[in-house]
Parts: structure tokens; C-alpha cells; sequence
């Protein structure tokens, strides 16, 4: 009978996005199942993937009785499937999934770490979530923080041993199809459309964002660059790709009020097909105050374009200064507006930064390889399941025997 193979996240928009192709690629070796909220969505990547699903009602936000009924839903899921491998993705997905899948005698319970909203929170609410972090970590057989950044922080921090920390391959969840995310992929009439729809003119140079439009992805500190800059020089563009979340992280007034009155600020959304807007950019700006390993600039990279970036972890394994983009202090505009002029007037140094773009995110972190090393990964913590387990044991001669 084929094994089972269960992924788990809080919302099927992490399993679209973070993890598209590789739940297909896994059910080649595993009987997949896809477990998430939003029962309808959940569906279409079931269908897209051709794997199962299952949904369960999971909220980002702190809820204990929401959370507990959840588990319990969860447990009785597990202990009816059996599962050998659960691997869950997000910090509340992850909790839900190591408890249950450890009550319910799951033997390899794996969580991936892929960003940790607690950097960003501080007081009660901190030291809740650094518990519920840990309880996630003593529940789980292995641990895969993204990047190198976030392995170290999980370590200096002390919220479970190294020997259950592991990063694949280079860091990220799912690395990139390079052959999808390509310059070659955007015909230009398809570019020169699509910028005729934004007013945007051959000359101007264009700064995009992708990604949700909340404080903690340095929205506010862009904008504030961004409206000087668009005062010295007109033909700057800054392009918004995303969706607001106000209930969970709202933007500054002052921010919401640039983004609607600066002609050249344009908001254009949540968008499904990110890769024309990538095309018809000179620059990714992604200022953010913590990540795992951020999809959105291997994409950009991808796809030929240089990054401003802030220096965290993911986006500094990412990008190398002065190769393939600029690296910026977190929350700091002033060296954002410097960052963006340096690119905008230096065109020798924007030259080099553009030619190292696509090569440098190709020869990291090509897609297959990221799906073939969690592969490996499952098979050597399967093979580390049937070894025998062996005890040392010493008489009072010192004669050792072993007992499996």
C-alpha cells in the first residue's frame, strides 16, 4: 500500500502559492493529501495538483477554542488516515499539526519554518507566541527552518535543540521553475499592453512591489521614499502588486493617502499572474521587517530584475550586495530613497546588477533540485524510522552489551 503523505497549512493561498507543483511532484512517491481552511479553494488546487484534500477550519489569529476544536478535528483525521509523514507549513497550521499528528502516534511529524511573526511582536502577545513556537517544535520529529537566518534565530533563542534543525538544500519552501519565471516568457507586445493600461512610458523606471500590502513589509517606509523621490524626478514609478489586510496589519493614514493621490504610485491589487508586471519593472523594491525565504525575490531575480532588499534573514542569503541588488537597513527610508537613486543614476552599476540577476537565482535554487532534496529528506527520516533503534548498556565490568 502507498505511504501517506499529509501538508498541512492554515490557508489553501500557502499551498498555492508557496508550494505549486511540488504537491503534484510528491504524489508521484506518497499518497497525498492537502489539509486547509476555505474548503472551495482548497478544492481547485486539489484538482490542480490531482491530489486529495481535506478541509478544516484553521484562523491566522490567536483563537483557543477555534484552535482546540481544530486539533480535534485534525486528530480524528490522522487517526483514520494513519499517515506516515505530516508535514505542516505556517506557524498556526504547524501548531495544530504536530499536536494532533503527535497524539494521534503519527511517527513523522515535519514542520518547516518559513517566517516567524513574533520577531515584529512584542509583550504578552510575544511571549505567547514564542511558547506556542516551542510546543510546535517538541511536538515535531524535524524542523526545517528556510534559511540560514532563521535556523540561527531558532537557535540563539533556544526553542529546541540544533539536532531537530535542518535546512534543504540552499533555504527555501519550494525554490523556482526558472523556465516559467523568465524574461523570454513576456512578449513584448504583451509588456507594451500592459503598460499602455498603467501610463507608463518608455522612459520611465519602474519600481515594483509584489506581495501583501501591510506594515510589516515595509510598505509605509517605501511610500515615504517614494514621495520624495517622486518629487526630483517624475519618471520614477512605483508599481503595487498585492492585497491590503487591514484587519490583521494595517497601513499608516499618511500611506493609504499617498498610495491614492501620488499619480505615480500605481495599485493594481491582488493579481494571479504576477510575471508582465515583474516584465515591465527595472527593479524590485521589498523592504520588509522579517521573512523566511521570500518567494517574490527569487521570482524577481528570475525574471532578470535587481532588488532592494532589506538586511534579513532569506533576503540577504538571496540577494549579495552590490551583485545582484542592494542590501538596506530594516525601517529606514532615507537609506531606501538612496538605494533607489543609486540604481535609478548609476548605469554602470545597475548594469552589473541586472546581468547577475537571472544567473544568480538559477544556479540556487532551480525548483526540481529544491523538490528532489525534500524528497531525499523524506526518504533518509523514513530510513531513520526502521533502523533499529540500539541501547547501550555496561555491566559492572564494563563489558557493553545492546539491546534493539
Amino acid at each position: 500500500m502507498e505511504k501517506k503523505l499529509i501538508r498541512i497549512t492554515t490557508i489553501p493561498l500557502s499551498l498555492d502559492k508557496l508550494l505549486s507543483g511540488q504537491l503534484n511532484y510528491m504524489n508521484s512517491y506518497y499518497d497525498v493529501t492537502a489539509v486547509a481552511s476555505e474548503n472551495d479553494y482548497l478544492k481547485k488546487i486539489g484538482i490542480r495538483e490531482s491530489i486529495k484534500t481535506f478541509p478544516i477550519e484553521m484562523s491566522r489569529k490567536i483563537t483557543p477554542i477555534h484552535d482546540l476544536v481544530a486539533v480535534v478535528k485534525l486528530f480524528l483525521f490522522l487517526k483514520k488516515e494513519k499517515p506516515l509523514i505530516v508535514h505542516s507549513h505556517t506557524p498556526k497550521a504547524g501548531i495544530l499539526a504536530m499536536i494532533a499528528s503527535k497524539c494521534a502516534g503519527v511517527p513523522i511529524r515535519l514542520h518547516t519554518v518559513a517566517g516567524l511573526p513574533l520577531m515584529e511582536t512584542k509583550g504578552l502577545k510575544r511571549k505567547i507566541l514564542v511558547e506556542v513556537e516551542k510546543l510546535t517544535y517538541s511536538s515535531a520529529t524535524m524542523v526545517y527552518p528556510n534559511s540560514k537566518g532563521l535556523h540561527d534565530f531558532i537557535v540563539t533563542n533556544k526553542f529546541t535543540t540544533k539536532r531537530k534543525l535542518k535546512i534543504i538544500g540552499n533555504g527555501s519552501t519550494n525554490g523556482i521553475n526558472t523556465n516559467h519565471f523568465s524574461p523570454e516568457q513576456i512578449s513584448e507586445s504583451q509588456k507594451q499592453t500592459l503598460k499602455t493600461k498603467l501610463g507608463i512610458e518608455a522612459d520611465d523606471f519602474v519600481f515594483v512591489f509584489v506581495g501583501r500590502l501591510v506594515s510589516d513589509k515595509g510598505i509605509n517606509e517605501v511610500v515615504t521614499a517614494f514621495k520624495k523621490i517622486s518629487k526630483q524626478n517624475s519618471k520614477a514609478k512605483l508599481l503595487l502588486v498585492g492585497m491590503k489586510e487591514k484587519h490583521l496589519d494595517p497601513l499608516k493614514e499618511f500611506t493609504e493617502k499617498e498610495i491614492a493621490t501620488n499619480k505615480n504610485i500605481l495599485f493594481v491589487g491582488y493579481q494571479d499572474e504576477i510575471r508582465p508586471y515583474l516584465a515591465i519593472s527595472n527593479a524590485l523594491v521589498f523592504a520588509s521587517y522579517r521573512e523566511g525565504f521570500p518567494n517574490v525575490v527569487l521570482q524577481a531575480g528570475a525574471m532578470g530584475l535587481p532588488s532592494i532588499v532589506t538586511n534579513i534573514n532569506g533576503c540577504n542569503e538571496i540577494i549579495i550586495d552590490g551583485k545582484n541588488g542592494i542590501i538596506i537597513p530594516v525601517k529606514n527610508s532615507e537609506a531606501l530613497e538612496k538605494a533607489i537613486l543609486k540604481m535609478m543614476e548609476d548605469t554602470d552599476f545597475l548594469f552589473t546588477l541586472k546581468s547577475n540577476a537571472r544567473q544568480m537565482i538559477t544556479s540556487r535554487y532551480e525548483q526540481k533540485k529544491i523538490w528532489d532534496a525534500i524528497l531525499d529528506e523524506y526518504k533518509q527520516v523514513e530510513f531513520s524510522l526502521a533502523k533499529p533503534k540500539i541501547r547501550y548498556s555496561y555491566s559492572n565490568d564494563y563489558q557493553p552489551f545492546f539491546e534493539f
